[in-house]
């Protein structure tokens, strides 16, 4: 887990991510990694519209989130 958010931060790359909260409550976010640490990370959250520091053991699933481009012609 903690490797997924390392290569996040590294190409910049948006994730879907299933959170439980302390309370049990489980969220579906889309996040930006910022800053990844031994047990924690830091990162933007769309859902709250801030930046959030999350607990790593409490990620439940990672999604990248990939922007497929089309072509007109």
């Amino acid at each position: 887990m903690r490797n997924q958010l390392i290569k996040s931060v590294e190409y910049n790359q948006p994730l879907d991510m299933m959170y439980m909260a302390k309370d049990g409550s489980i969220s579906k976010r889309r996040i930006k990694v910022l800053q990844v640490g031994e047990g924690s990370f830091r990162a933007y959250c769309f859902l709250r519209k801030s930046r959030r520091t999350f607990i790593i053991d409490n990620v439940l699933a990672l999604v990248p989130v990939i922007h497929r481009e089309s072509m007109v012609i």
